[in-house]
């Protein structure tokens, strides 16, 4: 009806699940190439996993990566977001990763088989950087979340991992590496500066657990001397 405003949603929201940098490494451990790459980009750069899937190599340069496409279960499309098509600063480490997919060869199962594969068949500037091992062609996101992501995350007690996990984690971690709103709205290419202040309302809780804690030593600390 007009005129009638409808009480806001004061309830919490659920904090975002995200993995810590340990759990992070230990988790690239457990899984096998080229997804444990396609998992270390995630993390390091907050990609999408449509836009990481759509990821060709005109797109990697020294120090940084363009986001042109993504490609999400056969369809190819334009970014999320006129934000989301832009251009993000990446470290070497992570250029240095994807790099390597070059010359990397993959060994696949097949009955009592070992075949191995070229993890990049071609390295052409329209060619796709991850590419599926066997033939290669864009892969499945949920294939790889079914088959090696999730199941290395369990064996380390994180059943909640997925692809937006990642994402997030790589947008909490620069928040509590002390990046600005501004600087991390930037990396995440979020279009609102609402979607940023949201992660940084779930971690402003931790900051303030931990300056208390300090607050309290402080006390303690006090009260000995004197």
């Amino acid at each position: 009806m007009e005129g009638i405003r409808l009480p806001l949603d004061k309830r919490p929201r659920r904090p975002k699940a995200t993995i810590t940098p340990l759990q992070f490494s230990n988790l690239v451990q457990l899984v096998s190439e080229p997804y444990a790459t396609m998992i270390y980009v995630a993390v390091w750069t907050g990609l999408r996993v449509s836009e990481l899937i759509g990821l060709k190599w005109q797109c990697i340069h020294d120090d940084s990566i363009t986001i042109e496409e993504r490609y999400c279960r056969g369809d190819w499309s334009i970014p999320k977001t006129d934000a989301s098509a832009a251009t993000i600063g990446v470290e070497e480490h992570v250029i240095t990763r994807l790099l390597a997919l070059k010359n990397l060869a993959v060994e696949v199962r097949a009955g009592r088989a070992i075949r191995k594969y070229k993890a990049v068949k071609s390295s052409g500037p329209d060619n796709l950087v991850f590419q599926s091992v066997r033939d290669g062609l864009p892969m499945n996101d949920q294939n790889i979340l079914k088959r090696h992501l999730q199941p290395a995350a369990r064996k380390l007690g994180l059943s909640f991992v997925n692809w937006r996990c990642l994402r997030t984690s790589h947008a909490t971690w620069l928040v509590q590496a002390g990046a600005d709103p501004k600087s991390v709205q930037g990396q995440m290419r979020h279009s609102r500066i609402s979607t940023t202040m949201d992660i940084y309302a779930q971690i402003v809780p931790e900051a303030q657990r931990r300056a208390l804690k300090r607050l309290s030593e402080f006390h303690s600390r006090s009260i000995t001397v004197q």
